[in-house]
């Protein structure tokens, strides 16, 4: 048993053959003549009558199986020459002779075998077998790809397009590579022709197909293939856009379910879907593949606390490994960097951490991009004239809140300054007391930016304070007093 390896070069010469063999089996016909008999005789045999055979390949071998159908045709020897179907026991049954043995041998090896069971009937047998009409395709496929299993195409003398199974409508029908996928690297394992237990392992390289148009890394399949799609090491942001654009990448033909956690608003599982008006559609149908943008913006948007330079999105592959990618959303917000908005798949976790340090600046811009929040709640108490939840956009200034809330209570607000109690990211609650003027700008010493779910406290002026008092105080004589006046003393 023997395991031979070979990949096809993006670098060679577009002039030279492949190695990979070049014409389907389909359309293969080779022909023996044995050794011993004259040329002369040779060139007076007449055509073989009946269907032509399929034209013929490359010397690589098409390895006949159950349900091909073959010509064999016997020179001057009319009685045996006809058409023939391989068993499903792997033989062809002639007259005189019995079952010939054929599975796994090429046109060549096969001619060779019937004319040495021949041989023993007939003076030198001259014997040509021809394919006629190729068995279905049968590929196994594994490896990163949304439906593994195997699959069964039609051989190209029985389509009317004459199209071949390749690599890549394998990958088609499988439901395409997931976004974890090395195309770089896939394999395809080979039965070797007269070697029944020896393989060839051949490596072609999609994304020269991809970024190239390299179609001789679209490996022809032979049947009994078997293809296998390693899972990459490391996430290229430059490629995973073009790779989810290809023909061979997952259709995303369904809602997907992924997780989002961290600084978000509503942080957890959630489904997204870009199916038009969510009704159903063909799984080949190519629709928008969901990014990290939309999964933030469907967890309710990011918290002002993001940290969004360091997003990581945790990746489980087919072999149960998680690959961790990191994307940083500022290059997206500053340069308009799309390669940071990675396409996701089924499963995927993304995690936005906190942010130990956010300039004002930073903070407005992070305020206004598409995966914030459109609008937060802060709660306005104490002394104004509406107090209670106040919603507006992100980074709303402190005086503009307590506007909405109608405003100071003019005759028992404290208007030179309120309290903002903030809840923190890690459980704490921050205090602090905040000169006010509503006339000024923003600024973080006396109008500074707020978050959602932040609380600002308008106290009261001292005379309130005092009214309020006296009246706590007096308010038991007060009672009594009404007592007096309702006896009458």
């Amino acid at each position: 048993m023997g395991i031979f390896s070979r990949s096809i070069k993006p670098s060679a010469p577009l002039c030279q053959r492949s190695p990979l063999g070049g014409t389907h089996p389909a359309v293969l016909a080779l022909t023996l003549i044995l050794v011993g008999t004259p040329l002369t005789a040779i060139a007076q045999s007449p055509p073989p009558s009946g269907p032509s055979p399929i034209p013929a390949a490359s010397e690589d071998g098409y390895l006949l199986g159950p349900g091909d159908r073959v010509r064999v045709d016997f020179f001057n020897v009319p009685e045996y020459t006809g058409e023939y179907l391989v068993l499903p026991n792997g033989t062809v049954n002639f007259p005189e002779v019995g079952p010939v043995a054929v599975q796994g041998r090429t046109l060549q090896q096969a001619a060779a075998a019937v004319s040495e069971r021949f041989s023993g009937l007939l003076q030198r047998p001259i014997v040509t077998v021809s394919l006629l009409g190729a068995r279905p395709v049968s590929v196994a496929i594994a490896g990163e790809v949304s439906r593994p299993g195997t699959y069964t195409l039609a051989a190209a003398s029985a389509v009317s397009d004459g199209s071949v199974p390749t690599v890549t409508r394998i990958i088609q029908l499988s439901g395409g590579v997931t976004q974890a996928a090395n195309v770089r690297q896939v394999q395809v394992r080979r039965q070797q022709p007269g070697s029944p237990g020896g393989a060839e392992v051949i490596t072609v390289d999609l994304w020269a197909l991809a970024s190239t148009g390299d179609i001789r890394q679209d490996l022809q399949l032979q049947d009994g293939d078997s293809i296998f799609i390693p899972a990459t090491d490391s996430t290229n942001l430059a490629e995973a856009r073009q790779l989810a654009a290809t023909s061979f990448a997952a259709t995303n033909a369904g809602p997907m379910q992924v997780a989002v956690v961290g600084e978000v608003n509503r942080p957890g599982t959630h489904v997204l879907d870009n199916r038009p008006n969510s009704t159903q559609v063909s799984n080949a149908t190519r629709l928008p593949i969901p990014t990290v943008t939309q999964a933030i913006q469907e967890a309710g948007g990011i918290t002002q606390s993001a940290n969004i330079r360091n997003i990581q999105v945790k990746r489980l592959t087919r072999s149960g490994g998680e690959q961790l990618i990191t994307v940083n959303f500022w290059d997206l917000l500053a340069s308009g960097d799309l390669q940071q908005d990675l396409p996701l798949q089924e499963g995927d976790t993304i995690v936005v951490p906190t942010a130990t340090a956010l300039s004002p600046q930073e903070a407005a811009e992070l305020a206004s991009a598409s995966f914030s929040p459109s609008e937060i709640t802060v709660n306005v108490v104490g002394e104004v004239v509406n107090p209670g939840g106040v919603k507006g956009p992100p980074n709303t200034p402190l005086n503009q809140a307590v506007l909405a809330a109608g405003g100071f209570n003019n005759r028992r607000a404290k208007k030179s300054e309120v309290t903002l109690v903030r809840l923190n990211p890690d459980g704490t609650v921050s205090k602090r007391e905040i000169e006010i003027d509503l006339a000024a700008g923003i600024s973080e010493e006396t109008n500074p930016a707020l978050r959602n779910n932040d609380t600002i406290v308008v106290g009261r002026s001292n005379v309130a304070s005092l009214s309020d008092t006296l009246g706590t105080v007096l308010s038991p004589l007060s009672g009594v007093f009404g007592l007096f006046r309702l006896l009458g003393l």
